[in-house]
């Protein structure tokens, strides 16, 4: 199958073998953004050797609008503080903004890769197609197979490998029963509020992006309506003056009082979105992934935005909804998400279970030495410095498992199981993008005592 693989013709050209002695003593790093910069400083620190592949020709995933994948528009900006997100061995500039855009981002994520001098690891402008293990055993090496900017194939035999190529650029797109005649879209294929221009335009989903664009469409369309299936909890981006990820004790809560306590003050600040129309949350807070949004209440509250319920069908431009209302629109946004899209490799390799791969501590694959999948996880005010510690323990475990050791041993056997609970206490909703969360200091803690077992 390997000799069919090599040789086997794409359009006029055959798959080229670029195999060498050098190349199954590396590791294939997958994706040039922010998980995929870690993993390739962390490796680097170390000394291991590696190759990375990216599909477009720069760094910064999809902070880098440029990038056809991209999923960022022209008003996107963080959800999190800069202080609560960047890498800790390289701040952001005082004079960078407390939520930067995402040009402010692709500039950083270029400042850390000059600074660390890691574009030179990296192909650009390649599309990994596929990846695959040379036999069965745990150790094995392993085949990448890529496209390149020319139009060909190649392929080589690495010695692992590292998956970093993000997890918001495949659209989760619901299928909604009838017809809708006007334009149907997701929000990855939303860049700037001017597609909104005197259109009635409904939004669906309360996201953080759908809330933004939400924000966003107010200035251009004739009516903006945002359609929801269940209640949510709204955080300011500011409280006292400050970041409202850097408020809070040093001492971390028990979950149910950090619930009673946090859902009281945003009660302070927010007031009760019911009376905007919202449902009630049937969870607690934190049990989902709250929305950070100063702009949004506001907007409702000046009428320029409506809740609508559920939809039960399209009929033309007509939207039906569940409580027997309708209302006719041009437009109409999903906000409805992104699922985990590792198209070049298999999903038994990933231990792939119902809504996503069951890794452990979300990033080993069970059975598999060198694979690892570093930014599959999402908590809130995880930040880049935690897929960095991630990036961390991979790079640790790989060099203790080139020098034999019994730290890599006993780690190794942990990674088969069982798992640890990394929920900090919390009941998360049981949603196809919750399937990867996590509770950030219990999630951080455990990285880092399996990294330090691993020094």
């Amino acid at each position: 199958m390997q000799d069919d693989l090599r040789h086997a013709p794409t359009g006029l050209q055959a798959c080229v073998d670029t195999t060498t002695p050098a190349t199954r003593g590396m590791i294939a790093l997958i994706g040039a953004g922010p998980s995929g910069l870690a993993g390739a400083r962390n490796l680097q620190k170390l000394g291991i050797p590696f190759q990375g592949f990216e599909a477009y020709t720069d760094v910064g995933g999809l902070w880098n609008i440029a990038n056809p994948r991209s999923t960022v528009y022209e008003s996107a900006h963080l959800i999190s503080s800069k202080r609560t997100t960047e890498f800790s061995e390289f701040p952001m500039a005082d004079s960078v903004a407390d939520y930067p855009s995402h040009r402010e981002l692709c500039r950083y994520f270029a400042a850390f890769a000059d600074r660390f001098d890691l574009r030179r690891h990296f192909r650009f402008g390649v599309r990994v197609l596929k990846v695959e293990p040379l036999d069965e055993r745990a150790d094995s090496l392993w085949r990448v197979t890529i496209a390149t900017a020319d139009g060909g194939t190649e392929s080589a035999e690495y010695k692992g490998v590292v998956i970093a190529n993000g997890t918001l650029a495949e659209p989760s797109m619901p299928k909604f029963e009838g017809h809708f005649s006007g334009e149907l879209l997701h929000t990855s294929a939303y860049k700037h509020a001017q597609q909104f221009q005197g259109k009635r335009v409904l939004i669906v989903g309360a996201g953080n992006s759908g809330c933004d664009i939400a924000v966003d469409a107010v200035h251009y369309a004739d009516s903006v309506d945002i359609s929801v299936r269940r209640g949510y909890y709204f955080v300011p981006k500011y409280v006292f003056g400050k970041p409202a990820d850097t408020l809070g004790g040093r001492r971390p809560l028990p979950p149910w009082l950090k619930q009673k306590v946090d859902s009281t003050v945003l009660k302070w600040f927010t007031g009760d979105p019911t009376r905007f129309g919202f449902p009630k949350p049937t969870y607690k807070m934190y049990e989902s992934h709250p929305i950070v949004n100063s702009l949004i209440l506001h907007h409702l509250g000046h009428g320029d935005i409506h809740v609508k319920p559920d939809i039960a069908r399209f009929d033309g431009p007509t939207v039906h909804f569940k409580d027997g209302t309708r209302q006719d629109y041009d437009m109409v946004l999903a906000a409805t998400g992104y699922t985990l899209h590792y198209p070049f490799i298999a999903r038994e390799l990933l231990n792939w279970q119902g809504m996503a791969p069951r890794l452990h501590l979300n990033i080993f694959a069970p059975g598999r030495h060198r694979l690892a999948v570093l930014g599959m996880i999402e908590a809130s005010g995880i930040g880049w410095q935690g897929r960095y510690e991630q990036a961390e323990l991979v790079a640790r475990y790989f060099k203790s498992l080139d020098a034999g050791t019994p730290a890599a041993q006993a780690f190794t056997a942990a990674v088969q199981g069982p798992p640890p609970d990394l929920s900090g206490g919390f009941k998360y909703l049981q949603l196809e993008r919750m399937a990867y969360y996590v509770h950030k200091d219990t999630y951080r803690a455990a990285v880092r005592k399996a990294s330090a077992g691993l020094a």
